[in-house]
């Protein structure tokens, strides 16, 4: 037998794949060109998709008034959009998956940007409760879709640190839509129309204008990519193949089993006490910041409020590269989201503002750097199908707390007289979910693609390079 041909046998045999080029510099090529085509343009749909969420917490500050509404009815009315996100969460990633990212991700945006538009056209608080259930509908599915649309793109190594640089889209968006919504809110009074309804509608529209330029440039997959050249194609190929025959040599879930999956389950209800607390920054922080003086302008109150976002944003990109260089999860999950609880609970003890904004800070860094770190668990150990779903009922489950933190501020609020109180109970569960991050069983694979991968890289490089030997 050749040489060559007995140095890819051999490599077959040890999971490994050899190409006649450099194998680390294919690598590192792609790499790159995944983190700067695809990244990028999936950051500004997710801060879209994130400002059409939460920008109910700044309409707030006119809306409820012109509504005549309480603070337990907005509560309800910003918590009763995961009712629908929850309920189309798993079978919206099953059709992603089935169809495409590219047709389907583009159908949500154009419905949930239609609705989010609509929505500043409402005149009753019932009719707000019938759009935000609406927008929760049609937007279900978006993020759990792209955790799933990243594993397409991304091996197990990178997905962290790929998910918190698409996820800094989260507080970027308060960072930058905080400080817009409250000049709009200040300054938008056109034609007679109320200036929270002129806020609904102008950042509603973004969303139809990409989701049909969605349509035209995000690939399905690395077959269609364009951006990629023919090797690039097929290394990116074959090493997310390995990772999948890996997985499912330990052990191949169906969809059925994705959702019995005590770990699934686990991993949800983790979740759910953290989304109980991290969406109370969302909707309720421009209303606390107001709260603090009767002094600061709508403007104001969005320059102050983007303050921990900045924070949040920066812990949360350090957090995620520290979770890939050293594949651990648990922990650097954990540890953000134990400093939040902290942060909430002294929110019943601190008043001033600088104690309330630092506090704040501490509770955008768990709202934000757990998320990377934690959606890597499940696809350490779910594929293909399986991840879509695992993934989407994680998010589901998680999301019930969309609707339970920010209605209980309301609630609590409403019988206390102040949010200060409300803030601090949340931080229980937000404690506890930390504490079951923190304890949950070490995944062996971790250490298993340290060990075996530089392996296959090296001796790939030494085929590649003629010497047939590993370095």
């Amino acid at each position: 037998m050749p040489r060559q041909a007995e140095l890819e046998t051999s490599a077959a045999a040890e999971g490994t794949i050899c190409w006649p080029f450099d194998a680390g510099a294919i690598e590192s090529r792609t790499i790159r060109k995944l983190q700067l085509r695809l990244l990028p343009f999936l950051f500004v749909l997710y801060v879209i998709s994130f400002v059409d969420r939460i920008n109910i917490g700044f309409a707030a500050l006119t809306m409820n008034k012109e509504l005549a509404m309480t603070s337990q009815q907005f509560g309800f009315a910003a918590g009763v959009f995961f009712f629908g996100y929850c309920l189309f969460e798993v079978p919206s990633n099953l059709l992603l998956h089935k169809i495409g990212a590219r047709i389907w991700i583009a159908r949500i945006l154009i419905t949930w940007g239609i609705l989010a538009a609509l929505t500043g056209f409402v005149h009753t608080v019932h009719h707000l409760y019938v759009l935000r259930f609406l927008l929760g509908l049609a937007e279900a599915g978006y993020f759990p879709g792209i955790v799933l649309y990243l594993t397409y793109w991304f091996r197990h190594r990178e997905q962290a640190r790929a998910l918190a640089l698409f996820m800094t889209a989260l507080p970027v968006t308060s960072i930058v839509g905080a400080p817009i919504s409250g000049l709009i809110l200040d300054h938008a009074h056109w034609l007679g129309v109320s200036s929270w309804r002129w806020l609904l509608v102008l950042e509603g529209l973004p969303a139809v204008l990409f989701g049909v330029l969605t349509y035209f440039v995000l690939p399905n997959r690395p077959a269609d990519a364009k951006f990629l050249t023919s090797e690039e194609k097929e290394w990116l190929s074959a090493s997310l193949l390995r990772e999948e025959r890996n997985k499912l040599e330990r052990h191949h879930y169906s969809v059925g089993q994705a959702l019995l999956n005590p770990r699934v389950l686990c991993l949800g209800v983790i979740e759910l006490g953290i989304v109980t607390c991290s969406y109370t920054l969302n909707f309720w922080a421009p209303q606390l910041i107001k709260s603090l003086s009767n002094q600061y302008s709508n403007t104001a109150v969005g320059l102050l409020v983007m303050i921990p976002y900045v924070v949040g944003t920066v812990v949360m990109v350090l957090v995620s590269r520290s979770s890939d260089r050293n594949l651990e999860r648990r922990y650097h999950a954990g540890i953000p989201v134990m400093l939040g609880g902290i942060g909430l609970l002294l929110m019943g003890v601190f008043h001033s503002p600088v104690a309330i904004v630092a506090l704040l800070s501490l509770l955008a860094i768990g709202a934000y750097s757990w998320c990377a770190p934690f959606f890597a668990l499940p696809c350490e150990f779910l594929t293909g199908s399986a991840v879509a779903a695992g993934v989407a009922l994680i998010n589901s489950i998680g999301n019930i707390g969309g609707f339970a933190g920010p209605y209980a501020i309301g609630v609590v609020s409403g019988w206390t007289g102040g949010i200060y109180g409300a803030f601090a109970l949340l931080g229980l569960p937000m404690l506890l979910s930390a504490t079951g991050l923190l304890l949950l069983p070490k995944n062996a694979r971790a250490s298993r693609v340290v060990r075996n991968h530089p392996v296959g890289l090296r001796h790939c490089a030494g085929v590649a390079r003629g010497t047939g030997v590993s370095e």
